[in-house]
This record gives structure tokens, C-alpha cells and sequence, in this order.
């Protein structure tokens, strides 16, 4: 498959394998999860006949399929006599850590149904051996949080694209409708001079250019939106760091309409010019 990267994650149970499928979800990957290997090579021809529309696919395939481990030998061969490229994930984890994870989620191991979670492990591995020689990648997350197993994966499949994994979306609201539940910073901006009180621009909005230009010919406007941009600019890199995918930033007004509209649209384009995804909603720009 030319142009599309088709990542297969499996590994250990208890290894991380749904926290890695939400990391590849938060990079742009289409994900599906625990798809038997039988259907793997159809899966692949789905993609191939998508034209272009999915161009980075991460499945998680393990040993909840069943007989997994035959299957998915088969799956392979088959792949490779059809020309579809793939990269194995496998994730792994000492004895010790994944017997503690699973005491403290108090799941039962797929293999230790009748037995200790360690007779389950050691029975995995044995299964596990000829793939985990097959793979492209291994990650051993005993000592890696969620967050720098995110990471590992941001740095090995998307290292192109740190700036663009992260989505931004600028709010402006009116304080007198509420601030936005889902708002991780929220900024008011009700100290600024308000054109509501200039009769000819009160119908008009933030995106009006005649409004645009009493709101920004103010040095407080300036001076206010400098401090912000660097704030911004400082946040954004170590909200990455940490692993959050999305950030909501509400800038509120009185009404919504004039001062938020005018520095959301102001705040987005600098953005922008950093390489960040952003989206803008004007939620109370059409209410009176």
C-alpha cells in the first residue's frame, strides 16, 4: 500500500496496548481494536480500494482473538503476497509490573483462567515469541507512564508532525450567557474599551472591520493581546509535552459579540502561523 503506513500493535496483556491505540487515535492514526487476524488482509484490500482517504491505520490484534497466533502468521504471509507493507508494534512489560496491574484492575489474565496470572504470562510469552521476533518496534512499558508511552509513540510514528497533535479551539463567549463548560483557559477581556457603547457599531460584530479597528486602536488592546500571544505560545509546547491532545481557550466578552469575536479572530491567526490545528466558534456572536 503506497503512501499508507499500517501499524499492527499486539504484545503482552497488560502492556499498555489500549493506551498505545488512544495515542495513535490522537496522532491522526484510524484505529480499530482487537480485530481477529483472519480479517486483517481484508481490512488491508478495504483500505487500498479508499482512495487516498486513509492514509494511517493502527490495529490492535492479540490474544483476545482466540487462536490468535496461528492466524495471525497466516494474515501476514498473506499481506506480503499482496504487497501491502506493515510495521509490528509490540509492547511488553517485566512479570512483576503487569502482575501488578492486573491485581490492580482486578482483571483475569486471557490465559489464567484456571491458573495464577503468572502461569497466564509465562504461557503468553511462550505463544508470543515467533512474533515478537517479527517486530518492527518494541516498547517495554514498566517504568513509562501514559503519557511518555504517548511519547514514544508521538516520536516513532508522527515525528513530523509534533506541532499538528494537538487541536485548538478558540471560543469567544459572553459572560452574561456563561462560560464554556469544556474550557481548559478562560480569559476575560471585559476591561477592554466595549464598541457596544459607540451607537453605529453596536449591530455589528467582531468580524466587521469598522469594529476591528476601535477595538484595536487602544494601546491597552496591544498590550493585552502581546501578554496573551506569549502566554499562549508558552503553554501550547508543554500541554504537548504532557500528552493533551486538545485544548479549549474561551476568551469572554461582555455579549460575545464584539471584543472576544475580534481577539479570537486575531489569536487564531498567530496560531495558525506556528503550524497549530485551530478551530474557532463564536458561540454567542448572533445573540442580542
Amino acid at each position: 500500500m503506497e503512501n499508507i503506513r499500517f501499524v499492527i500493535i499486539t504484545g503482552l496483556s497488560g502492556a499498555g496496548k489500549s493506551q498505545a491505540m488512544h495515542s495513535f487515535e490522537d496522532i491522526g492514526y484510524f484505529c480499530v481494536d482487537n480485530l481477529p487476524p483472519q480479517l486483517i488482509p481484508k481490512f488491508a484490500e478495504l483500505v487500498a480500494q479508499s482512495e487516498g482517504k486513509i492514509k494511517r491505520i493502527a490495529l490492535v490484534s492479540d490474544i483476545r482473538g482466540g487462536e490468535f497466533f496461528s492466524s495471525l502468521q497466516e494474515a501476514l504471509e498473506l499481506m506480503e503476497e499482496s504487497g501491502f507493507d506493515y510495521e509490528i508494534l509490540f509492547l511488553e512489560a517485566s512479570d512483576e509490573v503487569l502482575i501488578r496491574r492486573f491485581k490492580e484492575t482486578r482483571r483475569r489474565h486471557p490465559l489464567a483462567a484456571m491458573g495464577s496470572i503468572a502461569e497466564g504470562i509465562k504461557e503468553e510469552k511462550k505463544l508470543l515469541a515467533q512474533i515478537r521476533g517479527r517486530a518492527h518496534k518494541l516498547i517495554d512499558t514498566s517504568h513509562l507512564s501514559p503519557q511518555q508511552l504517548k511519547e514514544e509513540i508521538t516520536t516513532q510514528y508522527a515525528p513530523d508532525s509534533r506541532q499538528e497533535n494537538i487541536l485548538i479551539t478558540l471560543v469567544a463567549f459572553g459572560f452574561k450567557y456563561g462560560i464554556p463548560l469544556d474550557a481548559d483557559l478562560v480569559f476575560d477581556v471585559r476591561f477592554l474599551p466595549n464598541p457596544h457603547y459607540v451607537e453605529h457599531l453596536r449591530p455589528l460584530t467582531g468580524h466587521d472591520e469598522e469594529v476591528k479597528n476601535y477595538i484595536w486602536k487602544w494601546s491597552i488592546t496591544h498590550k493585552f493581546f502581546q501578554k496573551l500571544s506569549d502566554l499562549i505560545s508558552f503553554l501550547i509546547p508543554c500541554y504537548i509535552k504532557e500528552g493533551k491532545p486538545q485544548l479549549v481557550i474561551a476568551i469572554g466578552c461582555t455579549g460575545g459579540k464584539h471584543r472576544s469575536v475580534s481577539l479570537v479572530n486575531e489569536l487564531a491567526q498567530v496560531l495558525k502561523g506556528k503550524n497549530y490545528q485551530v478551530i474557532k466558534e463564536f458561540r454567542d456572536v448572533d445573540k442580542v
